[in-house]
């Protein structure tokens, strides 16, 4: 049942300019309301591609260490392999080569020749020498590169899967964006067009989506209100009552799609005169089986549509006081306070 607080103390209603202002205001925040269940999903996509990003660098990384690694463990079992297979050669060459200097100290073979073969030997010796020496720990060390590979390949694997799993949650946090947000703005203006039919009677409202016209802007929402006998083209050409019930019918829109138990309306119905303020009431009425609405207003046939009265009133004593009355109703009525 509407619940209205009158005061003695008398106030002028806002200028027609300030009130267009003030509906300005109100839409944007309206607005802002119905895409207030976009941030916390939206955080989370910003936050899985903050972290793909991570994972992808350290994708890249791991990916060169693994490379390194590759090239390393091949160098150390090539090298290993080679200084076998030479030190092998070297050391069959050797005991070749003295085998036949024996030989030939008793026997010269044909076309051996003792200079010759020394000093074969002696470029042989110089060759391993260059060599180095043969690293025992080779072996050892080409089993760790290739446990520290495998590893390296067990964490790309990791990496590659969570970054799908990431791109996944991704497509899926958007698509439940995009699904809610149609959702919400179907009901919004469904609702819109409801309460705009009864605060302009034989006009109507109604809600669309814009596109940007301009790159890199975003779209938006655009309220239509058209009353009945006017070619409205623009919000702005609306008087200023007309701008305030357009505002009143946005808020109740967003309210029944997203009903809550108590509502508080600060003068809302400022600009209006006592016709449209008669709709605002019959809105009201409407709806308070739904909800507790409490107003704050000046206006008297706001005031009679109420339950309860609240007010303030200055005593003998000069210190303010509330006074309460309950209004007799024969049938329930919406609560303003």
């Amino acid at each position: 049942m509407p619940r209205t607080f009158p005061t003695r103390s008398s106030r002028s209603v806002e200028p027609l300019i300030a009130l267009g202002e003030r509906l300005g205001a109100i839409l944007a925040s309206a607005a802002d309301a119905a895409r207030r269940f976009e941030a916390p999903l939206q955080a989370r996509v910003d936050a899985g591609a903050t972290r793909a990003g991570e994972l992808a660098a350290e994708l890249r990384r791991l990916g060169g260490e693994e490379v390194e690694a590759r090239r390393a463990g091949a160098e150390a079992a090539q090298r290993a392999s080679a200084i076998d297979v030479e030190g092998a050669r070297f050391e069959a060459e050797a005991e070749e080569a003295r085998r036949r200097l024996e030989e030939a100290g008793a026997e010269a073979a044909e076309g051996d020749d003792r200079d010759e073969l020394a000093e074969r030997i002696e470029r042989l010796e110089r060759r391993r020498e260059t060599l180095g020496q043969v690293n025992p720990l080779a072996k050892e060390e080409h089993e760790r590169e290739k446990e520290r590979l495998t590893e390296l390949v067990e964490q790309r694997s990791d990496l590659e899967a969570s970054l799908k799993e990431l791109e996944e949650l991704r497509a899926e946090l958007t698509e439940t964006v995009e699904r809610r947000f149609d959702e919400t703005f179907a009901a919004v203006s469904a609702h819109f067009e409801e309460v705009a039919s009864t605060l302009f009677p034989g006009g109507h409202g109604r809600l669309r989506l814009t596109e940007p016209e301009e790159e890199g802007a975003e779209p938006g929402v655009e309220v239509e209100l058209r009353p009945v006998g006017k070619r409205v083209t623009r919000l702005s050409l609306l008087s200023g009552g007309e701008k305030a019930l357009g505002a009143i019918s946005f808020l109740f829109a967003l309210f029944l799609a997203r009903p809550c138990p108590f509502y508080l309306l600060d003068e809302v119905e400022a600009a209006l005169d006592d016709t449209n303020i008669g709709r605002f009431v019959e809105l009201l009425r409407r709806y308070s089986e739904r909800a507790q609405f409490i107003v704050v207003t000046h206006q008297k046939k706001t005031m009679e549509a109420a339950d309860v009265l609240y007010g303030v009133t200055m005593g003998g004593d000069g210190v303010s006081q509330i006074v309460s009355r309950r209004l007799p109703r024969d049938a329930p009525a919406t609560a303003v306070a």
